[in-house]
């Protein structure tokens, strides 16, 4: 048996964060959001379901095996929405979802006996594409599923949580996901102005978005949380303060600001986007201070990378207690669970690998039918991937690296092992975003809203001179 080396727990940062525009304008550079360490682009085909079996074993031998989080991908959308990045399938037929979760349970019943059965669920996610695409009584059925098939914590302190279009769903359904123990619920919003909204093809109104809060509060969801969009066509800071006045009065316990990521090469629907709309570069960070300072004045704590929530939010609360943690799922309170994903594109983090689920639902459906665990690329880490996937995630979760702890965890010399690494901090020191003693590498009150730039230092996969500069696989810092 192994023990798995588990990542460090710092006590919560004490910079307060600070807005410096010309410091990110000095710093546009593209890079990996960091929900995992190495990055999907660096998974492989050379790692299929043989391997993704031997992590599973390897995963239930640990000395303490891991709780699980339970990841379930729903590809169907409605509409398309001209920003969106994801994997999503556009259908108002609801007969495909119906065909889809025959599958899905079919994977589920496939995967579970993988894991040791008192292993807990301590987590469960429904993302997408639109997950309420799928019905109460069909999400109802998953649910079902899972908790048969797994062994689903009893823990007051479990999260289990579902994407929401505020379009595509009526109060009465969300007492429904309520009692089916859905506690806390995400809801894309991106801006209310109608202009905006018409040049992404997302037209949603003010009323029908407040009364889903309002429904997820009032069916005793312990969380809500917003997704607002920066940097998207035709928006300008008089709407996007509109929009924060209106999301703030209804307070979601927690809010992601992103920045729109304009790669149209890669994601074709973004083709139907007008880049002469598109704010400039001056604009995108005049949005973005709007929103941190208008959040910020409102009580909001800035959690890291483009995340915000209120002081008694589970989030807020880990990151004080130094347990926040990082995964594709973003910020999280369970992160150190072994991540299970289901369906379609869906990726999983399992012991010291992860594998990914066939992109093209045809070769997911395919490996189900024909009896096999539906993995196409993966990576199994080696030691290596661990010590910066160790450092990356203090990073992007505390904003410093404790030089002491990961020298005794990793039995190493830090200064010698990350030698290239102190080279490329150099400048950013300069700069003023980084701050370097003996026992610790702190990003610094200006850094914090640029840990991406700083976390790159460390990824070893980032070799080429055009990794840190306009890779079209990443999106832009700021």
């Amino acid at each position: 048996m192994h023990a798995r080396k588990e990542h460090c727990i710092l006590p919560r940062m004490t910079t307060t964060p600070v807005f410096d525009a010309e410091l990110l304008r000095r710093h546009p550079q593209y890079g990996p959001r960091y929900t995992s360490y190495p990055t999907a682009p660096q998974f492989h085909e050379a790692f299929g379901e043989r391997e993704l079996r031997l992590h599973a074993e390897r995963s239930n031998a640990d000395l303490i095996p891991r709780p699980i989080s339970l990841y379930v991908h729903v590809p169907y959308c409605f509409s398309p929405c001209f920003y969106c990045g994801c994997n999503r399938i556009i259908t108002r037929d609801l007969q495909k979802g119906e065909f889809y979760l025959e599958r899905l349970l079919r994977e589920i019943s496939m995967v579970a006996p993988l894991f040791a059965r008192d292993r807990e669920v301590m987590q469960v996610h429904f993302g997408g594409g639109t997950p309420n695409f799928l019905s109460p009584t069909q999400l109802g059925q998953i649910l079902d599923s899972m908790g048969r098939h797994f062994h689903f914590s009893d823990s007051p302190t479990r999260d289990f949580s579902i994407e929401i279009d505020p379009r595509h769903v009526s109060p009465g359904d969300i007492a429904k996901l309520a009692q089916l123990g859905l506690n806390r619920a995400s809801l894309g919003v991106q801006d209310f102005n109608p202009d905006v909204q018409q040049a992404v093809n997302r037209v949603q109104s003010i009323e029908q978005t407040l009364a889903v809060i309002d429904a997820c509060h009032d069916s005793g969801m312990r969380s809500v949380n917003v997704d607002l969009i920066y940097g998207l066509p035709q928006q300008t800071l008089e709407g996007f303060a509109e929009t924060l006045a209106t999301i703030i009065k209804a307070q979601p316990g927690r809010l992601a600001i992103y920045g729109y990521a304009h790669m149209p090469s890669l994601f074709r629907a973004q083709k139907q986007i007008s880049e002469e709309q598109l704010p400039d570069t001056e604009m995108r960070l005049a949005l973005l201070a709007l929103a941190v300072e208008r959040l910020t004045g409102a009580g909001y704590q800035y959690i890291g990378m483009d995340h915000f929530a209120l002081p008694d939010d589970d989030l807020a609360i880990a990151q004080t207690a130094g347990s926040l943690q990082r995964n594709f799922m973003g910020y999280t309170t369970h992160a150190a669970c072994d991540l299970v994903g289901l369906g379609v594109s869906a990726i999983s983090h399992i012991d010291e690998s992860y594998s990914q689920n066939p992109r093209d639902l045809a070769g997911w459906e395919v490996a189900l039918d024909e009896g096999r665990l539906p993995v196409f690329r993966g990576m199994s880490l080696d030691f290596d991937d661990t010590l910066r996937a160790d450092i990356i995630q203090q990073l992007m979760c505390q904003a410093e690296i404790d030089i002491e702890e990961i020298e005794r965890r990793y039995e190493i010399d830090f200064n010698s092992y990350f030698s290239g690494a102190r080279e490329r901090l150099a400048k950013l020191v300069e700069d003023g975003l980084v701050e370097i003693t003996a026992t610790h590498i702190v990003a610094t009150s200006k850094g914090r809203y640029l840990l991406r730039i700083i976390a790159m230092c460390f990824d070893n996969y980032l070799t080429s001179p055009n990794s840190h500069g306009d890779s079209p696989r990443f999106s832009k810092a700021v």
